[in-house]
């Protein structure tokens, strides 16, 4: 087992990774891309813990480098993981601060930014003096869908690791190895992600996420009328933000709960001392909390609205599938689709509908996609798109 056995179909980069962890071609900045699953997070961890191993082959996955980089507790390795809708310069300048310090073993200080194209203008700008200047034993990470989502002052700067989606047939071997999956569920699974590796492993192995997906593709044989479209939009939306309720609720929760008790919630103030002073000090305790907590509350809020727009961009994606496979269906294309419990039904509207109508559904799918990302209200961009899907 080796670190980079997680890189499902990626055999070519995992040479050029291994080289660099070698010390072949190695640089300060290194800006990897692919489309949605396939794996850029991934790599960027495999290749950091290879950067921290003391196997004289890189990546071994069994010293403590290897592991406490994957376990992401390596003391010179630095995950950002954006969970809001994006990251602000503030949080860029702490991460610019963490690549000065010098590592502490004989590795490399490793920054790996996830969603890179996350970055605001501001804090692109900040990061940008940090990967043109970098400290000598420091190493950017960046991960981004494709290299035209960062600003061409930081891409030029770095070298670029293409990933691809992996074959089907990888993603079957991995599900089944890996997970311990059937291989009835973990073909299904791999046919119906296209290739994304977390959506096939969530499918595979998540009863619930099958049962959304399944609701989804419903949806077409459901707008019948206007009544039907609203009605499948207002379900649509009701089940995302159930979905998004049970991911974040109990998260939310526990952050300020913890928060709270960080600033002695539950009259632990009244040991700050008597008379004036201790009073003027309780109020100056309690400011901060409340500043805090509002901090803490606008986070949670991004959180909410960046999870709430993947949920519904997964679900738009399963439907665009529904109606690609429709439209291989109406033009004979001879190749696989991908929904294929869905069947009778794609073969009714492609009989029924014409490419031409099928092709502006999945328009008004992608244009429904890029309004919600642009912060539009959900239920009502819904509506028009059921609309439009109904019409053709």
């Amino acid at each position: 087992m080796t670190v980079f056995d997680e890189m499902i179909g990626q055999q070519r980069v995992v040479e050029s990774l291994r080289e660099a962890a070698r010390g072949v071609g190695m640089t300060h900045a290194w800006l990897f891309t692919g489309p949605p699953g396939s794996g850029r997070s991934v790599a960027a961890k495999a290749f950091a813990a290879a950067l921290q191993c003391a196997a004289a082959e890189p990546g071994c996955g069994v010293c403590a480098g290897c592991h406490t980089v994957l376990a992401g507790t390596h003391a010179d390795v630095e995950f950002v993981r954006p969970q809001g809708l994006s990251v602000g310069v503030k949080e860029a300048r702490e991460l610019v601060g963490r690549a000065a310090l010098s590592p502490s073993g004989r590795g490399w200080q490793v920054m790996v930014i996830e969603d890179a194209d996350r970055l605001t203008e501001g804090a692109a700008n900040v990061l940008l003096k940090a990967i043109e200047e970098p400290a000598a034993r420091t190493v950017w990470l960046l991960c981004v869908p494709s290299a035209e989502d960062l600003v061409v002052t930081i891409r030029s700067r770095c070298r670029v690791v293409s990933l691809r989606t992996p074959a089907a047939d990888d993603v079957v071997a991995m599900l089944q190895t890996r997970d311990g999956v059937d291989e009835t569920t973990a073909e299904f699974a791999a046919r119906a992600s296209a290739g994304h590796v977390g959506r096939a492993r969530r499918l595979a192995t998540d009863k619930a996420a099958r049962d959304r997906r399944a609701a989804v593709l419903r949806i077409p044989s459901k707008l019948s009328d206007v009544g039907a479209c609203l009605d499948a939009a207002d379900a649509l939306l009701k089940s995302v933000n159930a979905e998004v309720a049970e991911l974040t609720t109990e998260l939310d929760e526990a952050e300020t709960a913890s928060l709270k008790e960080a600033f002695g919630e539950g009259g632990s103030a009244t040991g700050l001392g008597r008379g004036q002073s201790g009073a003027a000090i309780t109020r100056g305790a309690s400011r901060a909390a409340s500043s805090a907590l509002k901090e803490l509350e606008g986070r949670q809020k991004s959180r909410a609205t960046r999870t709430t727009r993947d949920a519904l961009d997964r679900a738009l994606t399963d439907l665009a599938g529904f109606y690609r496979d429709v439209l291989v269906l109406q033009l004979n294309a001879g190749v696989d689709i991908a929904n294929t419990d869905r069947a009778t039904e794609m073969q009714a509207l492609a009989e029924n509908s014409s490419p031409e109508s099928t092709l502006r559904r999945l328009d008004a799918i992608l244009e429904c996609r890029v309004l919600l990302d642009a912060n539009a209200n959900p239920l009502l961009t819904l509506e028009s798109l059921m609309l439009r899907l109904r019409d053709g």
